[in-house]
């Protein structure tokens, strides 16, 4: 023991120091060693034992975790979606805004071509209406329902002009596989529209007469299926038809006659290999709408003619000049509010027929088209 004196403090009791005995090397790799696996086992006995503890855990909150990812995906894909609904409305109210003007003319009673016109060119003239341009740059085309001359297979009319209003396909050699056109108006049924300037039919389907100077042989119009769906006339007229199958069902007339004769027309479809494209219209307005078989000594060739909705006035409808496979008359609303005594709705004796389907055709009293 050792006793240490300080200044002013006396003495003071110090433990000695023992120094900390080192463990021998080989002794302690020898302790490792043996140790060693215990140690291991210890180890992994920790993780089970906490793994054993957290599963339970990590199995309830693992559905949570999925739902808060899915909808953070929700989320993402619901904000895209309310952008684009947002900007699809600001130009949808854009266009609106735009073609507001177009719109108002259309209210009023005006032509697509005329309010172009009004809106485009600035005028229009006549019994024929003005179309300078067209509110889209773009060619005139059957599809898109411009009025002018077409040649089947062409889309694109082979003569147009701003005074001809006139929606005319001429067929030839080409036959065509489908011709549609619906949801129009014809004749003087619009607002500043007359009929063609020496014409007196508002529409007129089907072939041509001989004629002596020049010399052209008569022509007809063959037709696989025809369907006359929904027309509204002053007359409907038939003349000159050869139909395998006739059918005039539900048809309403301000006075009628139908007066086919039976006998043995053949059943036709018009195949051809490689036909023209179909050719399909919607919506229009027009002094008149004629389809012939305009080429010399040639009948035209359409394997499906449809023509539904067609509102008219001016002129009477006119089928002559066909030879169809099937022929369809449904529907039709015919006159001028001149009586039963004037038939309306006529079907001529020299309309042939070998199957007739006659059915619900009624005389009621009809007005002619506002």
């Amino acid at each position: 023991m050792k006793f240490i004196r300080k200044p002013n403090l006396g003495f003071t009791f110090l433990r000695p120091k023992v120094g900390k005995e080192k463990p021998n090397r080989v002794t302690q790799k020898v302790r490792n060693v043996v140790l060693f696996p215990f140690r291991k086992a210890a180890a992994g006995g920790k993780k089970l034992v906490h793994g054993i503890i957290a599963t339970p855990k990590a199995i309830i909150k693992s559905p949570i975790a999925a739902f808060r990812k899915a909808m953070v995906a929700r989320d993402w894909v619901f904000a895209k979606v309310d952008y684009l609904n947002s900007e699809s409305e600001k130009w949808k109210r854009a266009f609106n805004i735009a073609k507001s003007p177009y719109s108002f003319l259309r209210m009023m009673g005006l032509s697509p071509q005329m309010a172009a016109g009004l809106l485009v060119a600035g005028s229009t003239v006549g019994g024929g209406v003005v179309v300078n341009e067209t509110i889209i740059d773009r060619p005139p085309s059957f599809a898109a329902g411009d009025p002018g001359v077409y040649n089947a297979p062409s889309d694109r009319p082979i003569f147009t002009d701003r005074m001809f209003n006139t929606l005319r396909l001429d067929l030839g050699t080409t036959p065509i596989g489908l011709v549609e056109i619906s949801d129009i108006t014809v004749g003087t049924a619009y607002s500043g529209s007359t009929l063609p300037s020496g014409e007196t039919k508002a529409v007129i389907v089907g072939g041509l007469p001989t004629t002596s100077s020049p010399t052209f042989a008569e022509t007809y119009l063959e037709v696989g299926h025809m369907v006359v769906d929904r027309w509204r006339c002053t007359q409907l007229l038939l003349t000159n038809i050869e139909a395998h199958n006739l059918i005039v069902r539900d048809n309403a007339s301000d006075g009628q006659s139908i007066s086919a004769t039976a006998g043995t027309p053949r059943d036709r479809a018009i195949s051809g290999g490689n036909r023209a494209d179909d050719m399909i219209t919607s919506g229009g307005y027009y002094d008149q709408v004629k389809i012939t078989s305009a080429t010399t000594n040639v009948n035209g060739q359409i394997d499906n003619l449809v023509m539904s909705n067609i509102w008219t006035k001016g002129g009477p409808c006119v089928l002559d000049r066909i030879k169809a496979g099937t022929l369809e008359i449904v529907l039709n609303e015919v006159g001028a509010g001149d009586g039963f005594g004037t038939k309306d709705f006529s079907i001529a004796t020299s309309v042939v027929y070998k199957s007739f389907v006659n059915e619900d055709n009624v005389e009621v009293t009809i007005t002619q088209a506002p």
